[in-house]
């Protein structure tokens, strides 16, 4: 008896050391993925990304366990229910707010391109969501929903310095008013609550991204500051009463990465705009976002989004001491998760055959996709040579995925014969319209070849040529991304997996939102062009796979 008594001990002992080594992978979301905003509704967790000019808008994620994610939807996916105009790549859609009442899924969003603070509606968050409902007496950026626990709602959102008189350059507010959530509707005026940020003599700029929280008796508003780059932070202030006075955190920030050594390995930085979740057994834990550099400040990546869990120190939530740095990996929030399996986050694979009838939710169109976009049939994705082109503000022969890793590479098997120079098709990467890089198929003095071009000062048709070299006259032809860190190599085969280096050590920080600026990240496009000219043509796609590599994920 003593003897199995022991056996059944060492084996719970070995059972819980392995528990207590498994652990999920930060970004739970790699790649352009900010501003995430969550909900838990029983025990199911969803959550939104911000996707600017990208269409379709929002893309809304689910979880049981807070580690494991998979995208089930965009919540803005109709041309009627989403107008973006024709602003650049960094306009759109700002910072959505995700929430649950009463059986009904909210977001409330910005389109600073059309329309201002909207809300939208659900049964489903995987959708349909309803058209926007615009709230003009709410106006400016990152507004966000509460529900009271006496019934009444209202929206905490950014907005101009008192009487519109900013004291210095980033001088925000952030204001509160009530909102008819029968009416859908505002109701009377708002009031700030926070005037600057969380000390006006220090002058702390763009305090933004407000969420409200009601807990033990506590109305607690988090929110960002620092600006969306280096300077990033998260605050928190607190108050008996929902318009306040708040009182500021003593212990603010309660996430930065500000004062860590900029040389540390594998650095996390420009930490905030979080949001804050429950689990069913009363854990804590915030979701953020963060950018990982492969040197300096410079990171191709965008803004993405971290998971961590949060300790209460004094009645006040703190997701993660200033003085420490934001580790890769922590163990997972419970017992019951028995593998971490998360598509999104870690050194994956994606691919994809176009063998379904639409294309996967994770790949993004430019703007409003017009009629006859792309078409999928027999196993190939199909585009026409647009004469709208990337440079450009319009909707373009273009369907991109998001590079999620500083390592990695992405693959494209196309099959297209242009008749004349102006006709292109291959695969770029992108930061916007006037930063990427484009590897693709053409002709040249009437005879095939491959070339790689850089992003023209105006338009397409200035782009730079890199490199070019000739092709044999089959239509078939494979080519190929490389990601390095701050470096991309670019690579085709006219036999499946017989590589030639086209170009090697082509300057990556072009594309960095240090140098192209902006709020996004980059994409792998998949892009078809007839540079202004109308052409008959098209390029068929065969199949797109994307590889990531990133040291830091090596090691865990």
């Amino acid at each position: 008896m003593y003897r199995k008594t022991r056996i059944i001990l060492i084996l719970l002992l070995v059972c819980s050391q392995a528990y207590s080594q498994l652990r999920y992978t930060n970004p739970v979301l790699a790649g352009f993925y900010p501003d995430p905003s969550i909900c838990r509704v029983g025990d199911d967790y969803y959550l939104v990304n911000s996707s600017f000019s990208y269409f379709p808008g929002l893309p809304i994620f689910h979880s049981r366990d807070l580690v494991n994610w998979r995208q089930i939807g965009n919540a803005m996916d109709r041309n009627s229910q989403l107008q973006l105009g024709n602003g650049g790549v960094s306009r759109g859609l700002f910072a959505p707010t995700l929430r649950y009442h009463n059986g009904v899924y909210y977001i409330m969003c910005t389109n600073v391109s059309q329309g201002g603070n909207f809300i939208i509606t659900a049964k489903n968050p995987a959708g349909p969501w309803s058209d926007p409902i615009f709230t003009p007496d709410a106006s400016g950026i990152d507004p966000s929903l509460f529900f009271d626990d006496d019934g009444k709602v209202y929206i905490t959102y950014n907005s101009e310095a008192p009487d519109n008189k900013p004291l210095y350059d980033g001088h925000r507010t952030i204001r509160l008013i009530e909102y008819d959530i029968r009416q859908m509707k505002a109701i009377g005026t708002n009031k700030i609550l926070v005037n600057g940020g969380t000390n006006l003599d220090e002058k702390p700029i763009w305090i933004e991204g407000p969420h409200l929280y009601k807990i033990n008796g506590w109305y607690y508003l988090m929110c960002a500051q620092g600006g969306t780059g280096f300077n990033h932070t998260e605050v928190i202030f607190r108050s008996k009463k929902v318009d306040g006075p708040y009182l500021s955190y003593k212990g603010n920030p309660i996430l930065s990465q500000l004062t860590l050594d900029k040389n540390r390995k594998d650095p996390v930085t420009s930490t905030g705009h979080a949001d804050l979740v429950e689990t069913p057994d009363g854990k804590w834990y915030a979701v953020f976002l963060g950018c990982r550099p492969y040197e300096s400040d410079y990171y191709n990546t965008g803004r993405e989004t971290f998971l961590a869990p949060v300790k209460w120190k004094e009645g006040w939530p703190v997701i993660l001491d200033s003085d420490l740095a934001l580790p890769y990996t922590f163990p997972v929030p419970s017992d019951t998760i028995k593998k971490v399996y998360n598509p999104f986050s870690g050194n994956y694979t994606f691919r994809d055959d176009f063998d379904k009838a639409v294309l996967d939710n994770r790949f993004l169109m430019l703007r409003n996709p017009t009629a006859g976009l792309y078409t999928i049939k027999d196993g190939q994705l199909h585009l026409p040579l647009k004469k709208i082109t990337a440079s450009g503000d319009g909707n373009p022969a273009f369907i991109g995925f998001r590079q999620a890793h500083l390592k990695g590479t992405a693959t494209v098997s196309m099959d297209f014969s242009a008749n004349k120079e102006n006709e292109k098709a291959g695969i770029m990467i992108f930061q916007s319209e006037h930063a990427f890089y484009y590897l693709c198929k053409s002709v040249k003095d009437g005879k095939p070849v491959v070339s790689l071009y850089k992003a023209g000062s105006v338009s397409d048709q200035d782009m730079a040529l890199l490199a070019q070299a000739p092709l044999s006259k089959s239509r078939s032809l494979q080519l190929r991304i490389v990601a390095n860190g701050a470096h991309y190599g670019f690579q085709y085969a006219q036999k499946p997996n017989q590589w030639v280096t086209l170009k090697s050590g082509v300057d990556g920080k072009l594309l960095s939102t240090k140098d192209a600026g902006g709020f996004v990240g980059c994409l792998y496009a998949l892009y078809a062009t007839s540079l202004g000219e109308d052409s008959h043509l098209g390029a068929a796609y065969n199949w797109f796979e994307y590889k990531g590599s990133d040291d830091a994920y090596k090691l865990q």
